[in-house]
Formats: structure tokens, sequence, C-alpha cells
């Protein structure tokens, strides 16, 4: 597969994307404010470039003469790959579907005129608007910065009180200093990736995703695949992901909705136009080797992505599990060591164990998804055997913290 192709960010995340990406044969230029960023040093070209400028980021695909532009696991670099594809007339998904995919007021009110099923919601920019927003969605409710990820600035709230402590984090969170007000439901998550190939909408695959109780209720602990929900159930889970995934506009590209199973049917929590971090992007390769990667690597690159590429080459149930602290395995504290994780490895089932626990860092209880130091991936009979078997795994990473 010939061609260059910039990637806009060069993050732990990014890093094996990029790696796949020059398997596949491409040059890969890549940017990242953060000359240590891991991706970069995997790059055929790398550039130390704050990718939140646009324009800059532009110049760098001129300069190399890039074919095509994309990225993973960034929301943030979504509208930027946009961006930079309109510039230079290169593959992408447009500015308008890249903005009501990474702003969450402009998604919901998409997907409202579509009649796609979601909470009800509000947007909030004063404490006069937020008072209004607890009015009219009422409590529980989740808050949330519009235009931010990684679970960062969002809280659950029972009270006004609530509300009024955690409305000014939320903005600080937004680079557009909005915030949105959602009504918070009971039920199952459920996560599933598509792929939209010239207007077409495929499902590739369904998971479930486990969550923690209290501060940090939005990070997932857990991945199992497939989802335990079947049936009736699922089918309704895939019509609503498409119908959300065509309500915004998406025709070409990958697509993470994040969908909410409970008594009120299946609601969309939210949608990405991207790879999803967070190992998300493990699940198709994995548990049916379909190769994501491979596809978005092709469609940025205007290659015909054929249908054998979106078929499920076989059924594999997995769980990635991830190391956290509580209500997870590892200790709160200062780190003073890190054992254990060659017995993790040799564990049944296991096929990979990644930590990023460094002597010296603070471990904290979960409040955000960066508060996951690594992750265990096991296979089993059924998905929740390999579930039991990567908990059972990450059990045998031994952290010592300072007493």
């Amino acid at each position: 597969m010939r061609g260059t192709i910039l990637f806009v960010g060069a993050g732990r995340h990014q890093r094996r994307a990029i790696e796949r990406a020059r398997e596949l044969g491409t040059c890969v230029v890549a940017v990242d404010r953060n000359a240590d960023a891991p991706g970069l040093a995997v790059a055929d070209e790398a550039e130390v470039v704050d990718f939140s400028d646009a324009a800059a980021v532009t110049e760098v695909g001129r300069r190399h003469e890039i074919d095509g532009v994309m990225t993973v696991a960034s929301d943030r670099a979504v509208p930027v790959v946009a961006a930079v594809a309109e510039a230079l007339g290169l593959p992408g998904i447009g500015s308008d579907t890249a903005h009501v995919m990474t702003h969450k007021v402009a998604m919901r009110r998409r997907l409202a005129e579509h009649g796609i099923p979601q909470p009800r919601f509000a947007a909030v920019r004063t404490h006069a608007e937020a008072g209004a927003a607890a009015e009219a969605v009422g409590f529980p409710a989740v808050l949330k910065p519009a235009d931010s990820s990684g679970q960062r600035g969002v809280f659950r709230l029972r009270t006004s009180d609530d509300l009024d402590a955690h409305l000014h984090a939320a903005l600080a969170a937004s680079s557009s200093g909005e915030a949105i007000f959602e009504r918070y439901h009971e039920g199952a998550e459920v996560n599933t990736l598509l792929v939209a190939n010239s207007g077409e909408v495929h499902l590739v695959t369904a998971s479930d995703r486990v969550r923690p109780n209290g501060i940090g209720f939005g990070v997932a602990l857990a991945h199992v695949y497939p989802s335990t929900f079947f049936g009736d159930v699922l089918e309704e889970v895939e019509r609503v992901a498409v119908a959300a995934v065509r309500a915004l506009g998406l025709r070409d590209g990958v697509a993470y909705p994040q969908l909410l199973v409970g008594d009120g049917g299946v609601q969309v929590v939210e949608v990405a136009a991207r790879i999803p971090g967070g190992q998300m992007g493990e699940v198709p390769r994995v548990g049916t080797g379909i190769d994501l990667v491979e596809i978005a690597v092709r469609q940025a690159l205007r290659l015909d992505v054929s249908e054998a590429l979106l078929r499920p080459r076989f059924q594999q149930p997995f769980a990635i599990s991830f190391l956290t602290a509580q209500p997870g395995v590892l200790p709160t504290g200062r780190v003073r060591r890190v054992e254990g994780v060659a017995r993790a490895e040799a564990f049944p089932g296991v096929v990979r164990v990644e930590t990023y626990i460094q002597p010296g860092e603070t471990i904290r209880p979960v409040q955000v998804d960066g508060d996951r130091r690594g992750y265990v991936i096991a296979l089993g009979d059924t998905n929740l055997d390999a579930l039991e078997r990567a908990q059972a795994a990450s059990r045998l990473v031994d952290v010592e913290v300072e007493a």
C-alpha cells in the first residue's frame, strides 16, 4: 500500500496504529506537540507541532506532499484532520461532520433532529443556564464539557448543590466554555464500532463496557466481547447505532457509538468519529480479525475498502481488564516498585499485559481514563470466562506503594 499519510497526534494510543500503517507499506509523517510522544519515534518523519494549530499541521502536510491524513484515539484531532483534508483536497469526513461528532451539544441537537433515542439534555454556559437546565432536565443528571474526552470534567449530579459544586470544573474543561447537562439513566453500556463506507454503514462489533460506581462512573474498567446482550436487544443496539452514524453525516470513516441499554430501551450516550483509544480499537482485531487501522488508512488514501475487509474472519470471545486503583486491584499512593507482569503474562488465556506504572508516580482512585495504568487481554471459551481470566491475571501484577 503506497502513499504518504499524516498522523495527527502521536501518543501512546497512536503508536501502534502508526506502526501498523508502516507495516502496510505507507510512509508515515507524525505530528505531536510533545517531543517525547512515543509515536514520533516510530514514524518515518516526525515533527513537533501543536496539532491544535490546524494551519501549522496543514503546512506540515503540504511540505511532505501527503496523500492522506488521519488520527486515532484523539477527539481533539478529529476537526483538525477534517480541516487539513479540506485545505489539501484529500479524503475526509468534512468539517461539519467533524464538529457534530466532537461537540456534544451539537451532536445531541443533530440526533434530536433525526429522532434518535437519547437522554434529555440542555446546553450550559452560565450559572443561570445551569439552573434552567436543572429545571428542564431534572435529576439525577450528568454534567460534562461539550468538547472534551477521556472522562475529564464529567460529574454525576444528584442535587442542585452538586451542580453548583462542579459547574466551574466542567466549563473549565471545555475549550469553548460550554457544558452539557443530561438526564442520568441507569443501565448497561454497550460499545459499538462501525465502518461507514461510501454511505453504507456496517456494524463491526458490539461489546460490553464494565464501569464502576462513584466518581469515575464513566471510565471503563473492562471491555467484554461479544456483548452479553442478544436477540431483539442486540438488534436494537445495531439499529440505533447505525441510525446515529447516518444522522451525524458520516459517509466514510470509523464510528464509535456508545449506547445505554436500560428500562427506557436503547439510547445514545455519544458517538466518536475515530478509532477509539483505551484498547477499544483492539476489540475488532482480537475478537474478529477485522483490522480497523488498515480500513482507516485505505479510506484516508482514497483506496477501495472491500467487503472482505469488513467481514469477520473468526469469532473469539475475549476481555480487556484495566489496571486501576479503587475499585480495581492497584493500591493508592506513591509507587515504589512494580513486579509480577511476567506472572500475569503466563496466566492461562492471557495474550498481552501492558503497564504504564512508573516508580515515583502516584496512583489514585479512578476518576478519568488516564487513571488506568495498564491492562490485561485474555481469551476464553466464553466472554465471561475471558473476563474472569483477565481479572485473575491482573491480580498477579504486584505494585508496592510507600506506607
